[in-house]
């Protein structure tokens, strides 16, 4: 496996894969690497010939008072996962290298309408720093396509719009969410719930579990559903519920009812003492 901090060494290690004719895949990870990261480094590895996985805590998607500070950085760990699990690349640049101006000087990539709802009302600026970064990480890498998970929802569905909008040659491939054996959600954050807060956090899953099976069993209304979404992170004493929402699976507009050939989904978004938690389930194909 090789390690490259610098774009020159990234670019040379790839540019060799495709002189090869190697189809590059890439993965973009904050690091903390979980289970879920190595769900999407096999998928990567079953679509391409060589797989690229970034390691960067971006500093343009956490807003003030977020836990960029402290988000976990493991990179010893994430290293040798990516070597057990058959990465060909890992990109671990500094913010100095991604922001050579510094982030108040960066030039953005900003997608409007998509992010500016839900995850976008709560947090601002996030996705305008996720796009620019990815965009940026794209540019580096120049993949093929690039693996991305169902848990950040809006953000796949943001990017999807950024590479057609911006006609880059990029497959954006979409990894089903990868779950604890009670329904909770991986992710990195997860390690800063106490005892009692990962308790509370399943009413998450009971929730989106409740609003699928109402929707398989006819329920169109979504207020309804939206009802029957709340109702167990609400009575949850731990957590503070930001949103619980039924939406259409494309456009992310707010849906009065759940019909045949419009896919939707639900997303909430939870805080559990400070750990802020997202999920999502697709409540129609």
């Amino acid at each position: 496996m090789q390690v490259a901090a610098t774009i020159a060494d990234a670019r040379l290690a790839v540019g060799r894969a495709r002189a090869e004719g190697r189809r590059i895949g890439l993965v973009p990870t904050m690091g903390a690497l979980h289970a879920g990261h190595v769900a999407l480094v096999e998928e990567c590895r079953r679509l391409a010939d060589f797989t690229v996985v970034s390691l960067f805590v971006n500093p343009s998607q956490f807003g003030p008072n977020e836990d960029y500070d402290r988000y976990p950085r493991t990179l010893e760990a994430d290293l040798a996962k990516c070597e057990a699990a058959g990465v060909d690349l890992v990109f671990r640049p500094t913010a100095d290298v991604m922001y050579p101006r510094g982030v108040p000087s960066a030039t953005f990539v900003e997608v409007p309408g998509l992010s500016h709802v839900l995850e976008g009302a709560v947090r601002p600026e996030h996705f305008r720093g996720v796009a620019t970064v990815v965009l940026g990480l794209f540019e580096i890498i120049r993949p093929d396509l690039a693996i991305f998970g169902q848990k950040d929802y809006q953000q796949q569905a943001i990017l999807r719009r950024m590479v057609a909008d911006l006609h880059v040659p990029v497959a954006i491939v979409t990894h089903p969410i990868v779950r604890e054996p009670d329904g909770l959600a991986m992710s990195s954050r997860n390690i800063y719930l106490d005892p009692a807060q990962r308790q509370g956090s399943r009413a998450l899953w009971r929730g989106l579990e409740a609003a699928r099976r109402a929707v398989a069993g006819g329920e169109s209304d979504a207020d309804r559903v939206r009802q029957i979404l709340r109702a167990p992170i609400e009575s949850e004493g731990e957590a503070a519920l930001d949103y619980a929402e039924v939406v259409d699976a494309e456009t992310l507009e707010r849906l009065d009812r759940i019909a045949p050939g419009r896919p939707a989904v639900a997303l909430v978004a939870a805080r559990f003492g400070k750990t802020r938690l997202i999920d999502n389930a697709r409540l129609t194909e």
